[in-house]
């Protein structure tokens, strides 16, 4: 703080109560032409002059006005600092002719009251349209809304503007032009340098020029607001000047004058283009404007675009995009874009966009104006949009209504223009609005736009007519093909004879009601509608899935189907019959579901009024051990004329109950009920009876309690799991709720079942039997054991985990003696069938008893599972189960096949495929006599990645095989086998594919051709003995009758020439019979041909000979036979694949017989001739003779 050391400095310290405070004095001269003023809005500061000769006269304020030219001392004083205390004004004016100013240089005091903050002011007088210039001495200026840096602020007021205009030094600025009255300041901090010269002042005329190029396209319109200020716009070239409008047409560099300074602010500019268009293009095809052209104005710029008829113009705006808004809303840019369409009808439509959007391309349909409004200073860029056309794509459909069904197309969206149109050439015909067909003939609808479906909505009406006992059809829809995408309404209006009611019977899903005004989720919404001597009132509108099954309607009404467009149409199929009388406007029939549910409806026309003087009825079937509560929602209750409301519950067989919309309604009770609601005749002026209400059912039953305990079965788990549609049927195990309950074996629990009835539950169990050791593994029969009493529900099934060590075999054997294999063809037929498979659920089969396979083997860990109506109805045993040594084979079946019927053999998890590398034989054991057909049936081959595929055939003793196949090779269908014998397949790892073959057997007697050779020579030789003992009785006879002799002749004919002694018939006499044959009498031909007339055959012409038949069998004795046992299989310890394990089938020694001594092979030595001589010596080699009739040696 300074003190001042003067006298009157001390003096006014005492004044000011003798506190400190801070002051400054200082001498002062103000310039003849300014007013200079000194001022505070402090209280405790003032300033104050100094007079008198020692300075002791002080006069204090806290304003204070220098009188020009007169030196002044001028004391400060304020308890705050004085330089932000105290402001200095020095104002001045500025004086100007039409062509000069006074003063022309403007120049300040700059060390003037310095210290303290300086505002100097300049006012501006001027005549009226004379524009004053102020040129810049110093640096140029910039406008600015923030305070300058530097201290000097420069401000601007003009008469026009709303408020000062500020600038800063350091700008581009050096001009300020200004008119009459403008005022002009600069305001500077405390102690900031100041040059003294500012400003340089002339005068002019008030002109602005601007020089503007207008295209020949073009036209501009400048506009003058009626509010604005008065300022005239001319036409340089013709000075042609208006102060409302003036119209600029194409001219290059056309200069346009303003009577005003900122004629942006009184004129806006209107710039007209047009664009026209053919079906194909558009000239010009892009909105080009000059961007600088009057930028400083608000511009708008229109384009009128021309197309012809059924024609699309598409408008893109690529650039940049538009985003629509609504007439009220404004564009934050200034950008704001108009789009008016002419329709074909007349009518404009108009949309508005705003710069920036997703809006990228506009399609128009007519001719359309498309107006640009740009902010004062905005940019336009160039081209605004491009312009394009092309023929306006139509649609064309054909449609056949169904006989008694209208097809009514109506307008359903006002955008964009289109119509719909039927008929050709003269006799086309158009509509915009509405299109009904009514014949049941192909008719061409077109519509003249490319997405009709977008502006119409389709309506399909159908009528059906019912008599007193039937209708002329259901509610289906056969027109589900017309207008796919199309919003569609079906309608079906019904009607039956007045006394009687229509009835809507809905499938098992039901029907939901939902608000008129909800649509339902799956697209597809159906209402009722019935007519009233009132008028129509809408019954209800549903969706599909819920409690309402049937709907019964008086008289006549209509149900709809809405199904919006691309929406395929999946409707419920809804039976119509005729129903009974009635008096009630509807009756809806309701189907409660068990467990916890809470069902909403509403009345007729909800939330409108309920008929008049009417009733509707709510017939609701409850389920058993169940109870329901009624609730009421919101109702309204009308004004009664007549009568009063009332709801009437009402119970078959018992009395009904009357109750008002107020009272409580029915709570917990049970069984069906009928809920009548009965309207008064009302006030029509005031609000009308409606009401919301709900119907929940909760369940009232007990839960059946059941203690199991299956301790007395320390291997034994229990399932029980829900298979029944009911979602209530509730289980707990131990108080706990489960979806699916296990009973640990060795372990005791508390069932509880509620709402569950025995054919919704499924129970199942099973059994562990483990061995460890295969020695000390005892036989075991798997029966069911007896389970708790309480479990009422039927076994479905019980499941035998079967588990031996890896060196022992499981031999699975029916109590019954033998199983069956449940194959398409040999289906099992008994009461339970026992499906076996691997731990890991690889399926063996399914099996039953009473078949052809003995014994099952199986080299790994399997469980069985018997499956029947009601195991535990069961108590004998299904299946004998034995542990024996280990097999070599994954599987062994013994098989017995019989006559009966063929034997079919599967592979493990037919019709699928075996596991890799897995083996399985058959033992097949023919019964004696009888040979077996082999064929396979059925047979797939992989594709193998590694080893191969085997099916092998041979046949018990035999080393050879009747067939080894590969599945690279190509497998015989058929096989003959004769002898019981082994069918072994073997899998590879399959790369594509599986391995799987049904095999059929089937048995054919055997033909014992030695049997029956030797029955046929036994025959002969006892012919020939009979013929013999004929032959000598006869000879006897004769030579007792005819004792003849002859003469023996060495040489020559035995009989003389004409001798004939021998006159009987060769019949008669026993020329043909013989004592003895001679060998060279048979085979004497084939001796050397003799000349001579005394050989046997020159002798012997013309006589009767006898010819001798070879002699097949012994002549006397009885015939050998061998007999041999039914073959069983050797015992080799070596014995490869196709020879199976010997815990099967044991060895026993044979009776070899030499096939040279068999009538079945032949010598190769002999020679194909009739003495069978032999061709060469050497050791017998015996050929087979007949592959058929093949039999081994030990059986011969």
């Amino acid at each position: 703080m300074r003190v001042c050391a003067t006298p009157a400095l001390l003096a006014l310290l005492l004044v000011a109560a003798l506190d400190s405070s801070e002051c400054f004095q200082t001498v002062v001269r103000a310039d003849k032409a300014s007013t200079v003023t000194v001022s505070s809005e402090l209280a405790q500061c003032a300033v104050c002059t100094v007079s008198g000769d020692n300075g002791t006269d002080t006069s204090c304020q806290s304003s204070l006005t220098l009188v020009p030219e007169d030196e002044v001392t001028l004391l400060f004083n304020c308890s705050k600092p004085i330089e932000e205390s105290f402001t200095v004004t020095i104002s001045s004016s500025i004086e100007c002719t039409k062509d000069k100013c006074n003063p022309n240089v403007v120049e300040v005091s700059s060390s003037l009251l310095k210290e303290f903050s300086r505002t100097f002011t300049w006012e501006l007088k001027a005549p009226e349209k004379t524009l004053v210039s102020l040129s810049i001495l110093s640096n140029g200026v910039m406008e600015s809304s923030q305070p300058c840096p530097d201290g000097l602020q420069y401000s601007v007021t003009t008469a026009e503007s709303k408020g000062p205009t500020l600038y800063c030094e350091g700008g581009s600025v050096t001009e300020l032009e200004l008119l009459h009255q403008a005022v002009v300041s600069l305001q500077v901090k405390p102690n900031v340098q100041l040059q003294d010269n500012l400003f340089h002042a002339t005068a002019g005329p008030l002109k602005r020029k601007l020089a503007v190029t207008v295209d020949p396209s073009t036209v501009v319109v400048l506009s003058r607001g009626p509010a604005g200020l008065e300022c005239e716009v001319c036409d340089g070239s013709t000075s042609d000047c208006s102060s409302t409008e003036k119209t600029l047409t194409g001219a290059e560099k056309l200069s346009v004058e303003f009577s005003c300074l900122q004629p942006q602010d009184v004129f806006s500019v209107v710039v007209k283009k047009t664009i026209e268009c053919t079906k194909s293009s558009c000239t010009p095809a892009a909105a080009e404007v000059e961007p600088n052209l009057f930028q400083e104005f608000k511009r708008t710029i229109i384009w009128h675009i021309s197309v012809p008829e059924r024609t699309v113009l598409t408008l893109d705006f690529a650039a940049n995009g538009l985003s629509a808004i609504s007439a009220a809303e404004i564009c934050q840019d200034g950008y704001r874009y108009t789009v008016a369409t002419t329709r074909s009808d007349g009518e404009i439509k108009t949309n508005i966009y705003c710069k920036g959007g997703t809006v990228s391309q506009l399609d128009l349909y007519g001719k359309t104006t498309l107006t640009v409004e740009a902010p004062k200073g905005g940019e336009l860029e160039s081209p605004v949009f491009g312009a394009k056309a092309a023929p306006r794509g139509g649609r064309m459909m054909s449609v056949t209504p169904d006989p008694n069904t209208i097809i009514i197309v109506k307008r359903a969206s006002s955008e964009p223009d289109c119509s719909v149109c039927v008929g050709e050439g003269a006799a086309k015909k158009c509509n915009t609005q509405v299109l009904r067909l009514t014949a049941p003939q192909d008719t061409s609808v077109e519509f003249t736009c490319p997405e009709p479906q977008t502006v119409f909505s389709v309506e399909i009406n159908r009528e059906i007519d019912c008599t007193e006992a039937s209708c002329s059809g259901n509610i289906v829809q056969a027109e589900t093909q017309f207008f796919p995408d199309f919003n569609r309404t079906f309608t079906w209006d019904l009607k039956v004879v007045s006394t009687r009611a229509f009835q809507l019977d809905f499938p098992e899903t039901g029907m939901r009601q939902i608000s008129n005004q909800e649509m339902c989720p799956d697209d597809h919404t159906y209402s009722l509608v019935t007519y009233l001597r009132t008028g129509p009132a809408t019954v209800g509108t549903f969706c599909k899935g819920g409690d309402t099954t049937t709907i019964l309607a008086r008289y006549k009404g209509r149900m709809s189907l809405q199904v919006p467009g691309d929406v395929k149409v999946d409707p419920v199929d809804i039976k119509l019959k005729v129903g009974p009388e009635t008096e009630m406007v509807a009756i809806v029939k309701v189907n409660l579901p068990r467990g916890v549910s809470n069902t909403d409806f509403i009345t007729p026309n909800y939330p409108e009024d309920f008929p008049d003087d009417e009733q509707m009825q709510w017939s609701f079937s409850v389920p058993g051990m169940h109870n329901y509560t009624v609730h009421f929602h919101e109702h309204t209750s009308p004004e009664c004329l007549k009568k009063e409301v009332e709801v009437e519950y009402k119970k078959e067989g018992k009395k009904g109950s009357n109750l008002t919309l107020t009272a409580p309604q029915p709570k917990h009770h049970q069984g069906n009920f009928h809920m009548v609601l009965r309207n008064c005749e009302t006030n029509r002026t005031l609000k009308g009876l409606s009401l919301s209400f709900r119907v929940s059912v909760m369940r009232s039953g007990h839960p059946v309690l059941c203690k199991v305990d299956l301790t007395k079965h320390p291997s034994v788990s229990l399932q029980i799991e829900k298979v029944g549609s009911d979602p209530y049927c509730e289980m707990s195990l131990n108080s706990e709720v489960k979806e699916k309950i296990n009973v640990a074996p060795g372990t005791t629990a508390s069932l509880s079942f509620l709402d569950c009835p025995h054919d919704d539950l499924r129970l199942t169990a099973s059994k562990v039997i483990a061995c460890k050791n295969g020695v000390s593994c005892s036989s075991t029969d798997l029966a069911v054991p007896k389970l708790d009493s309480c479990l009422a529900m039927p076994l479905h099934n019980f499941t035998w985990h079967l588990s031996i060590p890896q060196d022992s075999t499981l031999d699975l054997v029916s109590p019954t003696g033998s199983l069956q294999q449940s194959l398409p063809g040999q289906e099992c037929n008994d009461s339970f069938l026992l499906h076996v498979a691997e731990t890991d659920g690889f399926s063996l089969g399914d099996f039953c008893p009473k078949g052809k396979i003995q014994k099952v083997q199986l080299h790994t860990n399997v469980s069985v599972t018997a499956t029947a109506p009601d195991l535990k109805k069961k108590t004998d045993p299904f299946l004998n189960v034995n542990v024996s040594r280990e097999i070599a084979e994954t599987i062994i079946y013994r098989v017995n096949p019989t006559m009966k019927s063929p034997t079919l053999l599967a592979t493990p998890n037919w019709p699928r495929g075996m596991k890799p590398y897995s083996t399985i034989s058959w033992i097949v054991t023919l019964p004696s006599q009888y040979k077996a057909h082999l064929m396979f049936v059925n047979l797939s081959q992989p594709k193998c990645a590694d080893r191969h595929t085997g099916i092998n055939v041979k046949m018990f003793g035999y080393k050879e095989e009747l067939m080894s196949r590969r599945e690279d090779e190509q497998a015989e269908d058929k096989l003959l086998v004769p002898h019981s014998f082994y069918l072994n397949m073997s899998n590879c790892m399959p790369e594509e594919g599986h391995f799987g073959t049904m095999t059929k057997i089937v048995l054919q007697k055997k033909t014992n051709l030695l049997a029956i050779l030797l029955g046929i020579a036994g025959a002969l030789v006892f012919a020939l003995i009979l013929l013999g003992v004929v032959c000598f009785i006869t000879k006897k006879k004769k030579e007792k009758m005819n004792k003849e002799s002859s003469i023996y002749i060495g040489k020559g004919n035995i009989f003389l020439p004409g001798d004939r002694h021998f006159t009987k018939t060769r019949s008669e006499n026993g020329s043909h019979v013989y004592d003895y044959i001679d060998d060279t009498m048979v085979y004497g031909h084939l001796l050397g041909e003799s000349n001579g007339s005394d050989t046997p055959q020159e002798n012997l012409k013309g006589l009767q000979v006898d010819s001798y038949q070879t002699f097949t069998g012994p002549t006397g004795g009885t015939l050998p036979v061998i007999t041999e046992p039914d073959p069983e299989p050797e015992l080799n310890c070596n014995m490869t694949f196709l020879d199976p394990s010997e815990t099967f089938i044991p060895s026993r020694p044979r009776t070899p017989i030499e096939r040279q001594e068999s009538l079945g092979f032949q010598d190769r030595r002999m020679v194909d001739n009739e003495l069978y001589t032999f061709k060469s010596t050497g050791d017998i080699n015996a050929i087979q003779l007949s592959g058929g009739d093949l039999e081994p040696e030990e059986y011969l």
